[in-house]
């Protein structure tokens, strides 16, 4: 492995010999001096190469001048010289005297996307487009949330699970199904883990996680749909009502977020021009049909024509929210039972209405949590009523047959939360290689 060393570490070294590797992102080849930046994962310095000169005043072609005129953008190199501190130096206060230059692989000198470049052709070159300090940052965002949740999670006594994504039934709704060949039979890409989740409260578990793959055959070509995402799932026993799921909910946003800042916030702040502000709890709480009623008050009508709220609606009581309780989430809360699916529970008093909720966040529907129903034979009723076959569903119901304790969760999509986080406009943005109906490369 080359020794070397990381470019965010050369400020707090003294003077004197260092290695570097990376690749080359600009050159500026002049008579005098030239002058290398280089990159690495972890940031950007100057290399500096004084010309050698002949005693007529001629530049000589020597090393490392040679190799630094071929440069093209891309090249990696590995290079080694004397580190020095100078505060005239912009990038970073510091610079390296090149003694030696050593090209790894060299790049086409013809890059097939710039900075102004779409961001369908920026996802045809998703490996350079990742090159750039900005773009790579939210991966970095990405592994410290990730790492919060899981902080907290394993703090209080949740269990990881991996559960299947191949499986034999729907797990929601057959339309969403991406239908596989499976030997002799065939099999469907899982939705969500959400059977499995609930097979560990049967178990036993009392309350896990998971941070998986899950994937919908939703031909949608919107901004915040993908047909394959990474699903943050969470699922515990022995909860009073979905009011329990929201706690829990809130809690891990608010770990991830404050992870987030404290770790990143300066670089978000120059890079995407945003704070990042941790949520105060507990986020504000509003049954749907009130938030309805509050969205038509502000001159929207949601169209009547299912029980949901639409992306509009979201948008217009995120502001709402926003403007009275100066918050950037809301759950809306107490959904019909005709949009949800046949194992959240019903209202006690009123069988049209479930114990569930959507975590809206800056105006985008983030996550849907609630309460399951853990009673078989309202169990069974209820996914007659949505149209499935409980005999297709056996595997499923016999979780309820042999004891089953009061629980509930939710899943997450990853990638939404990055993109509203950081106020960007498409998930594509915050998804390492996304995949939607009409894409499968790279």
């Amino acid at each position: 492995m080359t020794a070397r060393d990381l470019i965010k570490n050369l400020s707090a070294l003294p003077d004197g010999p260092v290695t570097v590797a990376g690749w080359v992102d600009t050159v500026r080849d002049q008579k005098k001096v030239q002058f290398v930046v280089l990159r690495d994962e972890s940031g950007a310095v100057q290399l500096v190469n004084p010309r050698t000169t002949d005693a007529d005043g001629a530049v000589v072609a020597d090393e490392p001048a040679t190799t630094i005129s071929g440069l093209s953008q891309g090249t990696f190199v590995v290079a080694t010289g004397e580190l020095k501190h100078d505060e005239r130096v912009k990038l970073g206060g510091i610079e390296i005297k090149l003694a030696s230059l050593v090209v790894e692989t060299a790049s086409i000198p013809e890059a097939p996307i710039a900075a102004d470049s779409g961001i369908d052709k920026r996802m045809d070159w998703r490996f350079l487009d990742l090159r750039e300090p900005k773009h790579n940052l939210i991966f970095r965002i990405q592994t410290t949330f990730e790492h919060a949740m899981r902080e907290y999670w394993i703090d209080n006594d949740f269990i990881e699970i991996h559960t299947p994504k191949l499986m034999a039934s729907a797990s929601e709704s057959r339309a969403e199904l991406f239908e596989v060949g499976y030997f002799e039979t065939k099999a469907y890409l899982a939705q969500s883990p959400q059977f499995f989740k609930q097979m560990a409260q049967s178990a036993g578990f009392g309350k896990i996680f998971e941070v998986g793959p899950a994937f919908r055959a939703d031909p949608s070509f919107t901004s915040r749909h993908a047909t394959e995402f990474t699903s943050v799932d969470s699922e515990v026993s022995w909860i009073d009502s979905h009011e329990d799921v929201m706690k829990l909910h809130e809690d891990l946003i608010v770990a991830g977020f404050t992870a987030v800042k404290a770790k990143h916030g300066e670089q978000i702040k120059e890079l995407f021009g945003i704070d990042i502000v941790v949520p105060s709890t507990p986020f504000p709480r509003i049954p749907l049909a009130e938030a309805k009623r509050i969205v038509a008050e502000r001159g929207y009508e949601v169209p009547r024509h299912d029980d949901d709220m639409d992306p509009e609606g979201e948008r217009q009581i995120s502001a709402y929210v926003k403007e009275v309780f100066d918050h950037e989430f809301v759950f809306l809360t107490d959904y019909a039972s005709s949009i949800r699916p046949f194992y959240h529970m019903r209202h006690a008093d009123d069988a049209t209405l479930t114990n569930s909720y959507d975590l809206i966040f800056n105006g985008v529907e983030i996550s849907t949590g609630a309460q399951r129903e853990h009673r078989i034979e309202v169990l069974e009723a209820q996914a007659r009523e949505k149209g499935l076959d409980p005999e297709e569903l056996e595997f499923y119901l016999d979780f309820f047959r042999y004891g089953v304790p009061p629980h509930g969760g939710f899943g997450m999509g990853l990638a939404r939360v990055l993109m509203l986080m950081l106020h960007l406009s498409n998930l594509r943005e915050t998804t390492y290689l996304f995949r939607g109906p009409t894409r499968l490369l790279p």
